[in-house]
């Protein structure tokens, strides 16, 4: 087996190289030690280890990928094949049954609870016996391609990169380009975005969505990463989605709930700091300080005639318009 130090690393570097790069052996060498040397300084593998690895990338007990021999560089003859589409090898299974075990022993820390749901939903995908049945059925958006982009710009917060930005939104008629230095990421409604500071347009808190209107970016070496002095949680506590204008302001809200549904709202407030008055007899409502926004108006909607808005007045007027206007869509 080969080196198994960095190995899944090598792995994706070497992936990425037989698809997009055509690299003889030493400069294949070169490359995968400069970016091994991007997460862990210093380090690097050896003629040997990469010759391995090569040979793991052949064989038919490995990733079986489609290496010409008949060549002096080292290119898939399939454009379209990648390791990530090919089943775990029998060790990488080990060592995600083996992650699995260790997370039992920490079980009970809310650290670690997302990651434990993340390794039951790979397993329970991953599982393709004959005999045994998908246990797991989650809520998730099928069509939603974008997540491909989150490691590439979770990388980029990490390491201060700064971006060049190619995007078309579904209205443009061309493609916009600009600056970015990426800061946070957020995921809202099954979809994340990036926010971070749109040098270009001088905007410090610009949020891009990552799905196909994020047509390509790019890394700008030479130029100096500039850091937000936002407080980016106090940001988010305050608005419920994504929009928000420079200009909002923040405003206090009080919904009243009816036929019981506060209930099911306080297992799942759509607002983080949302809450109730201690006075018996006024537990059905629910008040928090928030913009007002479309994703605010969307939430309350979903809600129907079981929710009531007692204030603020602007937000009653919006929620009357969006019923008169519902109402003409299905008046006779």
């Amino acid at each position: 087996m080969a080196n198994s130090k960095h190995a899944h690393l090598r792995y994706n570097i070497l992936d990425y190289c037989f698809r997009e790069k055509t690299f003889n052996f030493d400069q294949l060498l070169e490359y995968t030690n400069e970016k091994i040397a991007d997460y862990y300084p210093g380090e690097g593998i050896s003629v040997r280890t990469l010759r391995e690895d090569i040979k793991l990338f052949k064989d038919r007990n490995g990733f079986d990928a489609p290496l010409s021999n008949m060549r002096r560089v080292y290119r898939y003859t399939d454009s379209n094949f990648s390791i990530a589409s090919k089943p775990l090898l029998d060790y990488e299974q080990y060592l995600i049954e083996a992650s699995q075990q260790l997370l039992e022993r920490l079980e009970g820390n809310p650290k670690y609870d997302r990651l434990s749901e993340a390794l039951i939903k790979f397993q329970d995908e991953e599982n393709d016996q004959p005999d045994t049945r998908k246990i797991l059925h989650y809520d998730q958006n099928e069509e939603y391609k974008g997540v491909k982009f989150l490691k590439p710009f979770y990388l980029a917060i990490k390491k201060k990169q700064v971006l060049e930005i190619t995007y078309r939104g579904f209205d443009d008629s061309e493609n916009k380009i600009f600056e970015f230095h990426p800061q946070v990421l957020k995921q809202y409604n099954r979809r994340w975005f990036v926010f971070g500071i749109n040098n270009t347009k001088q905007n410090n808190k610009w949020s891009i969505p990552l799905d196909e209107r994020l047509v390509e970016f790019k890394i700008l070496e030479d130029k100096e990463y500039l850091v937000s002095d936002n407080d980016w949680d106090s940001y988010f506590r305050t608005m419920v989605g994504i929009v928000r204008e420079p200009d909002d302001e923040i405003v206090n809200v009080v919904l009243r709930f009816h036929n019981g549904r506060e209930k099911y709202f306080k297992t799942k407030p759509f607002h983080p700091d949302a809450d109730s008055p201690i006075e018996k007899g006024q537990e059905n409502l629910v008040f928090f300080d928030t913009i007002i926004n479309k994703e605010l108006v969307q939430q309350i909607l979903s809600y129907g005639q079981d929710v009531e808005v007692m204030k603020p007045e602007e937000l009653k007027v919006e929620l009357r318009n969006q019923a008169n206007k519902m109402y003409e869509f299905y008046k006779d």
